[in-house]
């Protein structure tokens, strides 16, 4: 199955580049309201995805919240990378669904790990709920 057929885009998706700043991450967080976002090299390589849990424990094991910290500190220093794996386009409908149940969205790349797109869960369940009605 070609996973283009479900994707949104990278030019439609919020997403945070690596080197960005701990403050900017959890404003652009916080002003479109997601709870995770990808994260991305200014090249357009995919490092992983970011939570707000992520920041919150990063918070607190570095003990500070304040601004000068919150401004000198970059969103590479919070990202996990094993967290939420990409897929390839012609990922197995099976594993889609299967990574559907645990995260509300799977970031996509392509064949040189560059960040093209998700596929949200909601995606996934239109996708199939059009196909049984037509």
């Amino acid at each position: 199955m070609n996973a283009i057929l479900m994707l949104k885009p990278k030019a439609t998706v919020a997403f945070l580049y690596n080197d960005c700043s701990v403050r900017q991450g959890l404003e652009k967080m916080r002003a479109h309201g997601f709870a995770s976002i990808p994260v991305i090299s200014r090249k357009g390589q995919y490092c992983g995805s970011i939570t707000e849990g992520d920041f919150l424990w990063y918070l607190i094991d570095n003990r500070s919240a304040e601004l000068k910290f919150l401004e000198t500190s970059t969103i590479d220093d919070v990202v996990r990378g094993d967290f939420n794996p990409p897929v390839k386009v012609d990922v197995d409908v099976n594993e889609l669904i299967g990574r559907a149940l645990t995260q509300n969205f799977i970031p996509v790349v392509d064949d040189r790990n560059l960040f093209i797109g998700i596929i949200t869960r909601q995606d996934i369940i239109r996708f199939f709920s059009e196909k049984i009605n037509t």
